[in-house]
């Protein structure tokens, strides 16, 4: 992937279905279906609540965010007072549930965010939360699944522990063969170049914290 594409801001490496309607890279489309084929056999619907999100998709939720029109949580899911934080505070408390816009590895096509369809109980809406993924939770018997499943078809879990910045996402997916890569190729450099004359409040917080940004929460993640 070039810089455009791996910060978000070209969709040329991104392939889009129908059914279940997602965009995905397009070297991941037939290992997704593959394990989608799959897990339908043990009875699960698995589809994406979320695939690919370009850097303008990105940037408004960041900016939804910051500015309180949608909600922020704190490490432990708990909704906090936007009108309480500094700006500062803003910036923290977004990147422990969303990424920088420039720095999403939903900008590579690699990544789904997945629920059991199957599972869903009538009017239920998913809040992707763990607690969903955990014994108890509709999606539990999806998570044994997964965890007994997504590797042989290349898939691990980038978020399953709290590795100090991005809180666990048992939700996501990655394709390892493109996100391996991907992750390799996003430096500081390439994620402080997309940042530039870009619309994003709090934007020279980002800009001082880059670095950091980009070892706290893009490359402390969990290996396949």
């Amino acid at each position: 992937m070039n810089p455009y594409e791996l910060t978000g801001r070209s969709r040329g490496h991104i392939v889009d279905l129908t059914e279940p309607r997602c965009g995905l890279h397009s070297d991941a489309v037939a290992a997704y279906v593959a394990l989608r084929e799959a897990a339908a056999v043990a009875g699960h619907d698995l589809v994406p609540v979320s695939s690919f999100r370009d850097f303008d998709r990105q940037a408004k939720i960041w900016n939804a965010k910051f500015q309180g029109e949608r909600p922020m949580r704190d490490a432990d899911g708990r909704p906090l007072d936007v009108a309480r934080l500094s700006d500062e505070e803003k910036v923290s408390a977004i990147l422990l549930w969303s990424a920088l816009p420039g720095a999403s590895r939903h900008h590579w096509g690699s990544e789904i965010d997945v629920i059991d369809r199957a599972a869903l109980e009538p009017g239920y809406q998913p809040q992707l939360m763990p607690a969903e993924f955990e014994p108890g939770g509709p999606f539990a018997a999806l998570d044994s699944w997964l965890n007994e499943n997504m590797a042989r078809f290349g898939f691990f879990r980038p978020y399953r522990t709290d590795r100090g910045g991005v809180q666990p996402e048992p939700w996501h997916l990655s394709y390892a063969p493109v996100s391996l890569a991907a992750l390799q190729a996003l430096t500081p450099e390439v994620l402080g170049e997309a940042l530039e004359s870009q619309m994003i409040l709090g934007l020279e917080i980002v800009r001082s914290r880059v670095r950091d940004i980009h070892a706290r929460y893009v490359l402390a993640v969990d290996a396949p």
